[in-house]
């Protein structure tokens, strides 16, 4: 499970540290599979391979029309995957970026992981998708040399095409189908080394940009499938209720209503159109049985959370001080923009689905338990499409157990779809916490021990990490895998003496998922605000107190960074002010300053300054779109948006009552710097959520004279 965590992926000159394994496939072009994570001898790196039989991680084709097509094990959610991978492969082949497709992989038991989270997906694939486009083109230099009969060191490729010192030319097309049967390339297939590089690096615009916001990309919804009709669930009043007794009888009558099926989660309505299933899904009339959460409301789970706590420990020796600081951070929806959907097709004992899957090979687990028959997962074809926004919520697939479950009981395909309302109160949630952090003082303000203890309802894993066994453990041990991944993933960056940071896992019976940087989201949060608050009690500047105690070079130079270009300690006007926080995680460093005014009603944001080591950024403008959004993210949970529990029910329903950030709330002022490294791939996608919430704060805290300790800072529910 570490290894699940931090790879040992990264991009050196030569990728001298780990090889990846390469085959040419059985194909009339050139075909390359490759598969990551093993040490090889380099002989044995163009081996021919039986597909049928061996994991892979990706698949790379050179096709007669000289255009490149290559698998994307994972899922475009919006983050800008889908460019980088064309990006690493237009790289290493010498291709116009408009020359690589890109297309995403259905899920496959042969595949090592297809799980999109835990900010790897760059990180997993940048080695075998470089090890695969540089053997294509070594194959095709060498099955060039040898129908020129010349030496293969002696041509060049560029733009597709290989070249001869005497103007001779073939584009890779004409030359895929003799590569394929090259059996040593006669030039090395060693990726190029970084300092060649001509396009990664680059800021780069999307290659799926004008299909966006035109409209032509293509999720669930949108696809047509014969016969395939909408369908909607109508769902308890609080949260996991159950079905009592349900009088469908109006419902039925209504127009274009197909029928009405019972399900363990509602109860469906299919129709001819959804505005006909929404109509006849208002006209059930339907007995509940309350949820396990039906007694509870925010009160009662800030109880639990705090009662939790238990006694301090002791202090270390010589201790003359302890500041404590208590922080309550709510329950969050995802909220991503598209809400859940599946269309599914369930026919003569074989189940296919076609949904925006954050792992794939769970949703086939789950379709395949929720069918029951004895069905196994290779009888569920998962075929995995763009998604609008995910964040850990699609790791969780119930609208594709609801439609194979409809759809076996129509026996036709339906379309199912979730409505926003269904999304924000019958979804999953990051878990609210409760944080008590102690900071030990010995004489003359030394800092001896920091003590954080975090009492967090358990995060569900039941996908694991990618991979059967850990998806195994999560399911019958979900208390055990919340707490192993919150010791392998939280750590504390500071020199602070004797330093400890413990889960207390409370059992309340909300459903949850990860959110973006987990369990991060909450402790790096309340870390990085008592630091602050350490500062204010040594009277020292938090610049400074960072600087002097920070463990990590890469989080001292993303610090000096954000200090410099932000001008930290500048003269600023009454009401204003600037806050500093810094994170290092999943192979990356981040520091934010943020400035705010507190002078009008609320606060307001004025100025973002990002620096953010990520290693080797492929695609610059991506990363700062994501550093954008998270940083809007942070802004929205910090200041505004939270879930509140009513008897068991979720108040909000849509984004009129979940009050996330609009445009009109984002600065201007976004600076993005990126302080490259380029030995390594660093994850990206939730690296820059916890130190944007955390330096907001600090600036209100900074402000205002008093330390925020209860998110969102605004909220008027309590």
């Amino acid at each position: 499970m570490a290894d699940m965590l931090k790879p040992d992926v990264t991009v050196p000159e030569g990728l001298d540290r780990r090889r990846f394994l390469t085959w040419v496939m059985a194909s009339p072009t050139l075909m390359i599979a490759a598969r990551l994570g093993l040490d090889v001898p380099e002989a044995e790196a163009t081996e021919p391979l039986d597909s049928a039989t061996t994991a892979m991680s990706l698949y790379l084709a050179v096709q007669s029309d000289g255009r490149v097509v290559t698998t994307l094990p994972r899922t475009e959610m919006g983050q800008g995957i889908t460019t980088a991978v064309a990006m690493l492969v237009a790289e290493e082949l010498d291709l116009a970026l408009d020359q690589v497709d890109v297309r995403s992989a259905d899920a496959d038991p042969r595949w090592v992981i297809q799980l999109t989270g835990l900010s790897s997906t760059m990180r997993f694939l940048t080695g075998p998708l470089r090890a695969a486009a540089a053997e294509a083109r070594a194959r095709l230099v060498t099955a060039a040399a040898l129908r020129w009969r010349v030496l293969a060191h002696t041509l060049s490729t560029s733009h597709g095409v290989v070249s001869a010192p005497d103007g001779r030319r073939a584009d890779y097309g004409e030359l895929a189908e003799d590569a394929a049967r090259v059996l040593l390339p006669g030039v090395s297939s060693q990726p190029r080394p970084v300092s060649q590089f001509k396009l990664v690096g680059q800021p780069t615009g999307r290659i799926d940009a004008r299909d966006m916001v035109t409209g032509a990309t293509r999720h669930a919804l949108d696809l047509d499938i014969p016969e395939a009709l909408p369908a909607v669930v109508a769902r308890p009043p609080t949260l996991r209720g159950t079905v009592q007794a349900v009088d469908g009888a109006s419902a039925r009558t209504m127009p274009g209503v197909v029928a009405v099926v019972p399900l363990g989660t509602g109860v469906a309505v299919v129709a001819r159109t959804f505005g006909q299933a929404l109509a006849a899904r208002s006209a059930l009339r339907i007995t509940w049985t309350p949820g396990p959460a039906s007694a509870l409301s925010d009160a009662d789970i800030r109880a639990r959370l705090r009662d939790a706590m238990g006694p301090r420990p002791l202090p270390p020796l010589f201790t003359t001080r302890t500041l404590e600081g208590r922080f309550d951070f709510p329950y969050l929806a995802h909220a991503p923009m598209e809400t859940q959907s599946c269309v599914a097709r369930v026919q003569g004992g074989q189940a296919e689905v076609w949904v925006g899957a954050q792992d794939p090979k769970h949703a086939q687990r789950e379709v395949a338990r929720a069918l029951g028959w004895g069905l196994t997962p290779w009888q569920v074809t998962v075929h995995t499409l763009r998604a609008g926004g995910g964040f850990g919520r699609r790791f969780f697939t119930e609208a594709a157990e609801e439609a194979a479950l409809v759809s076996r009981a129509i026996g036709k395909p339906v379309k199912l779809m979730w409505s926003r309302e269904d999304d924000m109160r019958h979804g999953r949630f990051r878990p609210a916490s409760h944080h008590r952090i102690l900071a030990y003082l010995g004489p003359s303000g030394r800092i001896l021990g920091w003590h954080h203890r975090a009492a967090i309802p358990t995060v569900a894993f039941p996908h694991g990490f990618g991979d059967a066994l850990t998806a195994l453990a999560g399911q019958v041990l979900p208390e055990v895998t919340s707490a192993v991944f919150f010791a392998l993933s939280q750590k504390l960056p500071y020199s602070f003496g004797w330093v400890n940071q413990e889960l207390r896992d409370v059992a309340i019976p909300v459903p949850t998922a990860s959110f973006r940087s987990v369990f991060t989201s909450q402790v790096g949060v309340s870390n990085e605000v008592f630091i602050d608050e350490l500062a204010r009690e040594l009277h020292v500047d938090p610049v400074a107190l960072r600087r002097e105690r920070l463990t990590s070079n890469r989080l001292k130079a993303v610090l000096d960074k954000v200090a410099t270009e932000g001008q930290w300690g500048r003269s600023l006007p009454p009401g204003v002010a600037q806050g500093v926080a810094v994170l290092e995680e999943w192979d990356s460093a981040i520091a934010h300053l943020i400035e705010v005014d507190v002078t009008g009603e609320t606060p307001r944001v004025l100025r973002i300054v990002i620096a953010a080591d990520v290693g080797l950024p492929i695609n610059p403008k991506g990363i700062e779109a994501q550093l954008q959004g998270a940083a809007v993210d942070a802004m929205s949970t910090t200041l505004s948006a939270g879930i509140h529990i009513d008897a068991g029910a979720v108040r909000e329903g849509s984004f009129a009552d979940y009050r996330w950030m609009r445009m009109k709330h984002v600065p201007s002022d976004i600076q993005v710097h990126l302080v490259r490294s380029d030995d390594r791939v660093g994850g990206v996608g939730e690296l820059g959520y916890p130190s944007a919430a955390a330096a907001l704060t600090n600036a209100i805290a900074r402000a205002r004279g008093s330390m925020p300790t209860r998110f969102p800072i605004l909220d008027e529910g309590v």
